[in-house]
């Protein structure tokens, strides 16, 4: 493939996906937008509306028309913000809120960490569209309760949840699939991409100071030094308390730690995070790539889990054009094409739009999860694709060996 044509696929797509965001999502009876479509493509009525689908909607549709100029995502980015501010906001002890029902009404109060850090995310990425000043506002005030509450001042590193009031929570699951563990890597990558996006914005010498401990934290306790891939929980002590792998977060974090590294003014940090990007990146590669060009989903001692979600396709593509940038070697294109590839031929729904949640192993569509929903929004195969027109615009040659 040549990049041109690329360019020009990945720029239909773009569109495909937000058209069909703002044609099936819309709820223009109850207000914001639907909680779910399932598998099938069939719209669920009373389906909750998750805090998480929804600032991933605003970070998604605010990004989009950042970069199109386009007037209609912005006005879908501006009706996302809206719901937010009148429905998740808890205006009493601060912080977004968990889950509402279908009418929007609070139903679980909670402040999950890893939430409240995509707030952050979106409502940085809306204050850039907009110059709105309350969403930086919010997206500030967040980041001082999360550092006053979930920061943990011994150890080092962030606690996962916590009630309404702040006060923690014996249950800190993030969602039924994960291990029950004060402090997770998905919840601190999240972390780093949301104090990225806001370091970006005011270069606030508080900011840059916990964004650098954050990627320390990757350097030194997430990434395994040897097999360059990420260690997923840890008690309060920072015990390991897993040993399955996780491909999709490997190559998501071997770009996210590159973008963040790229804005603080350390040159030595810099380099060892690209170093430790274009590992994570080989090791993706080796370990982790099926011969269709698509990622497995995890290993868990020897049991290897072959099914290909939709999330981590996304962010291989985006990894492997990152460390072909980072290295020069065509191998790492080569992969995110074939990786593009797989989407294309297998996990992008032909007859009902948008993406599948995953395929088996042979690239056959499972339905049983939905196609939007409180784990399933735009933002992962929206920010594929502008992130790939981004470094395809500002391409220079890549850097050598």
């Amino acid at each position: 493939m040549k990049i041109r044509q690329f360019q020009r696929e990945i720029e239909a797509e773009l569109a495909e996906l937000l058209t069909w965001w703002q044609d099936h999502m819309i709820d223009a009876k109850k207000g914001g937008f639907r909680g779910r479509i399932d598998g099938w493509g069939r719209a669920i009525p009373d389906a909750d509306k998750a805090v998480i689908l929804n600032t991933r909607i605003l970070w998604t549709f605010s990004a989009a028309a950042s970069d199109t100029g386009e007037e209609r995502y912005r006005k879908t980015a501006e009706r996302s913000w809206a719901y937010l501010v009148d429905h998740f906001i808890d205006d009493v002890h601060g912080g977004v809120f968990w889950l509402l029902d279908a009418n929007g009404r609070v139903i679980q109060s909670k402040k999950q960490v890893y939430a409240q850090a995509f707030a952050i995310y979106a409502f940085v990425e809306y204050h850039l569209l907009t110059g709105n000043p309350q969403a930086l506002l919010f997206a500030q005030d967040i980041f001082s309760l999360i550092e006053r509450y979930s920061f943990d001042p011994v150890h080092g590193g962030y606690l996962e949840a916590f009630d309404r009031a702040w006060q923690p929570l014996d249950d800190q699951r993030l969602s039924d699939k994960d291990a029950n563990e004060a402090k997770t890597m998905n919840t601190h990558l999240h972390l780093l991409e949301a104090y990225t996006n806001l370091y970006r914005v005011g270069q606030q010498p508080e900011v840059k100071e916990k964004l650098m401990a954050l990627i320390h934290l990757f350097l030194e306790k997430f990434i395994d030094p040897t097999s360059g891939h990420l260690h997923l929980f840890f008690d309060e002590q920072w015990q390991l308390k897993s040993d399955i792998i996780s491909y999709g977060h490997d190559i998501e974090c071997s770009w996210l730690l590159v973008e963040a590294a790229a804005l603080l003014s350390d040159r030595d940090l810099r380099d060892r995070v690209h170093q430790v990007a274009r590992q994570m990146a080989a090791s993706t590669l080796e370990m982790g790539l099926d011969k269709d060009g698509a990622l497995h989903n995890e290993r868990m001692e020897n049991h290897l889990d072959t099914d290909k979600h939709w999330w981590p396709q996304a962010e291989a593509v985006i990894g492997f054009w990152n460390a072909w940038e980072l290295t020069g070697q065509a191998l790492f294109q080569r992969a995110a094409y074939e990786c593009w590839a797989f989407i294309k031929g297998h996990l992008k729904d032909e007859e009902c739009g948008e993406w599948h949640w995953r395929t088996d192993r042979d690239g056959k569509p499972i339905l049983a999860e939905d196609k939007a929903g409180p784990w399933k929004a735009p933002y992962h195969n929206v920010r594929m694709c502008l992130q790939i027109l981004d470094r395809i615009r500002n391409s220079k040659d890549p850097a050598p060996i």
